[in-house]
């Protein structure tokens, strides 16, 4: 079998050769490995793209995940200087705006003016763009979108891999619009008083993303992840989560489905009482399920609950193990987990999140010779 058909029969309940590997890579970690320019890195569709599948290719994976699409050309003309030492680059921007590129993590903006939130009470959810114009990263972080290039590093990752390997883009949650739109505290509040408008904010937001996924999904990707970062129990309640949270995602992971694509959910934290939920969203599959101390998900129980339902990728514990573990550590954990999700199908070896920026590369490495030493079929 090929990487692709490897991936694809995994997250279709097929029966694939042997249990594909496919984890995400912080941006750090990409940085890391591949001495890229951070700013390059960031705002370049060619050097994104290209150390997306050196290291894919290093690590063996049967799958990439594309997380930035919609690069901005012409960025280097808004430059007004650089500043590079051993931390990272300093680039000044002829707005006034500032944004430190660290060598292993995600940039740090410094704007020349604070930004201004819209009042969530007095907010016309109808006022809101017709379709995201950035992707919400982290901490107040935003990825422009080109409306003219929306999907060009999508596009280009495709084009490469042809039949060889599994291509798989990625939607952030309207939760996180709407945490990042109004600040968490104003959200959480708005959620609380006035659970109307929160509604119709999140369906008008989920309009535009069910846009954007169906774009993704038409560029011939095999995935595409819906990014939930904040949807935990440690974070949200199970009720806040059937109500504010599961029927909008539902609606981008059927619209994925229907466009002959595979949807899952990215939750990180824990998820343990919400597996069933997740489960009936209509998505392919789910991702994560961190485990103890990150999460409470144990692999052997999510696939009793619903591991003939879905395809379950993950549970690796990126820190406590692939991190700070030796190789011994590594490969036993790995194999455990391939001897666990492997009866039935359905599952792929994956960190539970994203691989953390100093990992190293031989720990990385053995998750595919761990997979094809105890994960045939």
């Amino acid at each position: 079998m090929t990487s692709k058909e490897r991936m694809a029969a995994a997250m279709s309940g097929g029966r694939p050769d042997r249990v594909p590997v496919m984890c995400q890579m912080s941006v750090g970690h990409m940085l890391f490995q591949t001495g890229a320019s951070p700013s390059r890195f960031w705002h370049s569709p060619d050097d994104y793209v290209e150390a997306l599948l050196a290291l894919r290719s290093v690590y063996r994976f049967d799958g990439i995940l594309v997380s930035l699409h919609g690069h901005e050309p012409g960025w280097e003309g808004r430059i007004a200087s650089v500043s590079r030492g051993p931390e990272g680059e300093l680039v000044r921007w002829t707005n006034g705006d500032e944004t430190f590129f660290p060598a292993d993590d995600l940039p740090v903006v410094r704007p020349a003016a604070p930004p201004e939130r819209p009042a969530f009470d007095r907010l016309d959810p109808e006022s809101l763009p017709e379709r995201p114009g950035y992707i919400p990263v982290s901490q107040g972080l935003r990825f422009a979108i080109d409306p003219e290039r929306p999907f060009e590093a999508v596009e280009r990752t495709v084009a490469r891999a042809g039949r060889e390997f599994s291509v798989h883009a990625e939607v952030t949650s309207p939760l996180d619009y709407v945490l990042d739109l109004f600040g968490f505290e104003q959200a959480l509040l708005g959620f609380v008083d006035d659970p109307v408008r929160a509604a119709a904010v999140l369906g008008r937001i989920t309009d535009g993303l069910v846009t954007l996924a169906e774009g993704l999904a038409a560029t011939g990707v095999d995935a595409v992840k819906i990014s939930s970062p904040f949807a935990g129990a440690g974070f949200l309640s199970a009720p806040f989560y059937r109500t504010f949270v599961m029927p909008y995602e539902s609606r981008i992971a059927r619209a994925v489905e229907a466009r002959k694509a595979r949807a899952y959910i990215h939750t990180c934290g824990d998820i343990h009482d919400r597996l069933e939920l997740m489960a009936d969203s209509g998505a392919s599959g789910i991702e994560c399920l961190d485990p103890p101390p990150l999460g409470r998900v144990d692999l052997e129980d999510a696939k009793r609950r619903v591991g003939g339902r879905i395809f379950i990728k993950g549970n690796i514990d990126p820190v406590h193990t692939l991190l700070a573990g030796d190789p011994d550590a590594v490969k036993a954990d790995a194999r455990w987990r391939v001897e666990t999700g492997r009866p039935g199908g359905r599952y792929i070896l994956s960190t539970a999140c994203s691989i953390a920026p100093r990992t190293s590369r031989v720990n990385v490495a053995l998750l595919a010779e761990v997979a094809e030493a105890h994960g045939l079929y």
